[in-house]
């Protein structure tokens, strides 16, 4: 993921016609190998030591600009995934993470059960990017701290470097990760190897496409994978399974190592992303899991690194159809190595409060596991059929989104730090109720400070009933590029302009002719007008 975005130039009509003029991409077949010390590649799939299929289902950790954020490892593992990619810096442009400190995220991958893709972001951009640095010198940081990863290869892949080119001079790609593969196996290094597309990862251009067979040639242990970053450039189901399947079709390891569910260079197609790499059985890792800055904090997962403060798409890629928690099986690795194979019990039969026409809260007894229940698993029951709603580490959840006038039934499961699944729990049936026109209530929305860039603001939430209202959901959508950064007496969750709030416990019990207050501090453009319309558990409040 880039900090800022380049021109990305878009293939022309004329240039996509000639495609199929193209040299098909050359097949490179199983070559003999030494026994293999961890992973490998074996006729374009990646295995493990022990030959089971290994597919990567995780997310991005941005870890070289918050390295006291390592609990987010357990919390990325509690919800579903198998992998993280975590950020590195070799110096150049970033503070440096050492031999110590490399080895302890290794330690907290392992831990937690993860399979830990490491890369160095100071490449990004390379001939565009002012202080990006070049392949070799990602490859000298790695023989650098070499010390923390030998003897890991069941459990590290190295990522060369982040995007190593921008959108200038990228056909030195080449020539460039080939030498620094191969400046790396003489140095040692058994460990698969992952390389980043140029073109900011996009490969716009096919360098990476066209030039994966040499590339894989040329790499002495024939361990490579290749990795490509989907934004904007692939914003139609024909690109994503296109470029995908010549990959397959020429048996070159491929795996989507960046992606999100919106862009400033373009809107990338993340439902044909998941659904295309789950049938060919491709892994993927999106971007990325918290701290986002720059204009796209919008790919936030988790909001403020709070796993039980989900986003729009978080839900989508941990929750969402061919999902991380529907798809991901965890590395044979742990199980072969005596790991807990034993699942929780069942959590307790979850109850229903706060029922509004819009949401409600569960709560249930905790589960019990030998090791640890690290998250809970809430899914909506329809029959033989369940949905996945929300995940929290907590014993209870607040559920959002509701319809008014609706019957539910709602499960939860338990989930440990081996990702073994409890049986599942009783169900509890909510009725949500019908929802007024109008509700008895305003909202006063003020900006108190302002500054260059952003601003704080204060919204009280008045209740004008004859009634006490016991939890509540606020909504609006901001008129222009504002970004709720930080928000107290509430949790925020934001998905482009549309901005929803649930009530923190000291917030949620607003009796009649009282009110509530939230603070806020948020991004804003050159303008910041102020919302105009408000809703609390779906209907609308007056204003002023």
């Amino acid at each position: 993921m880039r900090s800022r975005t380049p021109t990305v130039r878009r293939v022309a009509t004329v240039a996509a016609a000639l495609l199929g003029l193209l040299l098909p991409l050359l097949v490179i077949g199983p070559s003999a190998q030494a026994a293999p010390t961890g992973f490998r590649i074996q006729n374009g799939r990646l295995l493990e030591r022990s030959g089971n299929d290994f597919v990567m289902r995780g997310v991005n950790h941005a870890h070289t600009w918050y390295a006291n954020q390592t609990s987010s490892l357990s919390h990325i593992k509690a919800k579903g995934a198998n992998t993280v990619r975590v950020v590195l810096s070799s110096g150049d442009r970033w503070t440096r993470n050492d031999t110590a400190d490399v080895a302890n995220v290794v330690a907290q991958c392992k831990q937690n059960r993860l399979i830990c893709v490491l890369e160095v972001h100071d490449t990004t951009g390379y001939g565009e990017q002012s202080g990006a640095v070049t392949l070799s010198r990602a490859a000298d940081y790695w023989i650098s701290v070499q010390g923390a990863l030998t003897g890991q290869e069941d459990y590290v892949i190295v990522n060369i470097g982040n995007e190593p080119y921008g959108n200038n001079n990228y056909a030195g790609w080449t020539a460039d990760t080939k030498a620094a593969i191969q400046k790396l196996r003489t140095a040692g290094f058994q460990h698969t190897i992952m390389v980043d597309a140029p073109n900011w990862g996009q490969d716009w251009a096919f360098t990476m496409r066209d030039n994966a067979a040499s590339v894989f040639a040329a790499d002495p242990d024939a361990n490579t994978i290749f990795s490509i970053h989907m934004y904007g450039v692939f914003d139609t189901a024909a690109e994503i399974t296109d470029y995908l399947g010549r990959f397959v079709a020429a048996k070159l390891p491929i795996v989507v190592g960046e992606f999100g569910h919106d862009h400033s260079d373009g809107n990338p197609d993340e439902d044909t992303i998941l659904a295309t790499t789950q049938q060919l059985g491709l892994g993927y890792l999106g971007w990325s899991w918290s701290g986002n800055g720059g204009g796209v904090e919008y790919l936030d997962m988790v909001t403020n690194f709070d796993p039980n403060q989900l986003t729009s798409w978080g839900r989508r890629l941990f929750e969402g159809a061919n999902g991380i928690a529907a798809t991901s099986k965890e590395a044979a690795i742990y199980a072969s190595s005596g790991g807990d194979t034993t699942p929780p019990t069942a959590p307790g039969t979850p109850t229903a409060s706060s029922v509004t026409s819009s949401s409600a809260r569960l709560a249930w007894a905790a589960a019990t596991d030998a090791t640890g229940v690290t998250g809970y698993d809430v899914v909506r029951v329809n029959g033989t059929t369940e949905t996945p709603v929300t995940t929290t580490t907590g014993t209870s959840a607040t559920l959002t989104g509701l319809a008014p006038s609706t019957s539910y039934v709602f499960a939860v499961y338990a989930r440990d730090a081996a990702g073994n699944r409890s049986p599942r729990s009783g169900t509890v049936s909510v009725m949500t109720p019908s929802g007024s026109t109008t509700a008895s209530c305003s909202v006063g929305y003020r900006v108190t400070n302002e500054w260059p860039g952003g601003f704080q603001g204060e919204i009280v939430i008045r209740n004008t009933g004859g009634s006490a209202v016991d939890g509540w959901t606020l909504r609006w959508s901001f008129p222009d590029s504002q970004r709720v950064t930080n928000l107290w007496g509430g949790t925020v969750a934001q998905s482009g302009a549309d901005v929803t709030v649930t009530s923190a416990p000291y917030t949620a019990n607003i009796p009649a002719s009282g009110s509530a207050t939230l603070g806020f501090t948020a991004g804003r453009g050159s303008t910041n007008p102020s919302p105009t319309a408000f809703t609390l558990n779906g209907s609308a409040c007056a204003t002023g």
